[in-house]
């Protein structure tokens, strides 16, 4: 089936799309506008775009194949690949302003995004398991959870006109949305740019939610797409100089500072999974102007998530992303200075997030208190 790429009300190439061959790009037909390609997706130097790139990114946006609960969604909708959900929402994002129009009887823009109208909680639902409350009724597949990347649980929701992002954590624990709020609370003490988590429980899991931080003029580069518009960096130079050198060409300001800042909470709460699609910049999609750094979301692989409790230890070795293989070696990379005396005051906080939850009892919150407060000494 014909599409036509498109950022916001801007046509970028005509495109094909084959639901037989599991929802890929077979292929370009034409170029409309360069400026407008997706960042990091190969233009060659005939001016055309490249098919494998292009791909790459529409993979991309579809639901991770780790993503909790997929299998059982692909399966109810009689799907083989995530990618086949892409094309059923055309492609609709709460994270940036990009989607397909079908050439055939084509959509209005100001009708269809994300931003500004409703859209289905079904396959959210169904995702979450719930899918006794679908069967048997129309399911409506217009829905920014086929675009929503990670591998726990979660589906966008509305409330009071704001769009809202619910997640859950993981057993044994459901320790995940609790570290989200905790990694806030710690940010907001360090005055580091963030996005707030708050609790919520649903069927007494633990889960959280925060507002989208894009809006229906912005859009978030991941940091992935950022090092693929750089070229082929030398051996010799590494990943972290070519990422902070591919922002600096692009002209992205303020990124060094940012990423020290966010390798730092990293540290402190042992994050696991601070990969190149959790992090990013923004820019404006109507100009193409880089406004700077996300504000440091995703948080929630942190705290020792999965570890029992006599696993837990302050050790600074423990494996890390996304420059260094452990977060002893990744910490060296931040030139950054913070004020740490403002987490001396921190027990109470912790206490008020992790207490109420059943999945952890008293000698858990004890021992990861202990470990968090020996990493904040050794960053002194």
């Amino acid at each position: 089936m014909l599409y036509t790429l498109m950022h916001k009300k801007v046509p970028v190439a005509d495109v094909e799309i084959d639901p037989d061959m599991g929802g890929y790009l077979t292929k370009i037909e034409k170029v409309h506008n360069i400026d407008h390609v997706p960042v990091g997706v190969e233009i060659k130097e005939d001016g055309k775009i490249s098919l494998k790139s292009l791909n790459d990114w529409w993979t991309g946006r579809s639901i991770p194949a780790s993503r909790s609960g997929l299998r059982d969604a692909l399966d109810f909708f009689k799907m083989s690949s995530p990618k086949m959900l892409l094309e059923k929402c055309f492609g609709l994002s709460l994270s940036d302003q990009y989607w397909v129009n079908k050439q055939e009887n084509p959509l209005d823009w100001d009708r269809v995004n994300f931003f500004e109208n409703e859209f289905s909680e079904d396959v959210g639902n169904i995702l979450f398991g719930k899918i006794s409350d679908i069967e048997g009724k129309e399911v409506n597949l217009i829905s920014p959870d086929n675009t929503s990347d990670g591998w726990l649980k979660k589906k966008w929701i509305i409330a009071d006109g704001k769009r809202l992002l619910l997640k859950g954590g993981s057993d044994p624990f459901h320790q995940e949305p609790l570290n989200e709020v905790f990694a806030s609370t710690i940010m907001r003490k360090l005055n580091i740019p963030h996005v707030n988590y708050t609790t919520i429980a649903i069927d007494e899991f633990p889960m959280c939610l925060c507002e989208d931080f894009i809006t229906a003029e912005t859009e978030l580069v991941t940091a992935w797409n950022i090092l693929r518009a750089g070229k082929k960096r030398q051996n010799h130079i590494s990943i972290y100089q070519h990422f902070l050198n591919t922002c600096e060409s692009l002209g992205i300001p303020g990124m060094r500072e940012s990423i020290d800042k966010m390798l730092t909470v990293d540290f402190l709460i042992a994050n696991v999974d601070r990969h190149f699609n959790n992090f990013g910049a923004i820019r404006n999609a109507n100009t193409l102007e880089w406004l700077g750094a996300s504000p440091v979301f995703d948080c929630g692989t942190s705290m020792w998530h999965n570890e029992f409790t006599h696993n837990i230890h302050p050790e600074f070795d423990i494996k890390c992303k996304p420059f260094k293989g452990t977060h002893s070696e990744q910490i060296k990379l931040v030139t950054f200075d913070f004020d740490f005396n403002a987490l001396k005051d921190v027990d109470e906080e912790f206490y008020s997030i992790y207490k109420p939850s059943k999945y952890m009892d008293r000698a858990r919150i004890e021992v990861l208190l202990s470990a968090l407060k020996e990493r904040v000494r050794a960053l002194i």
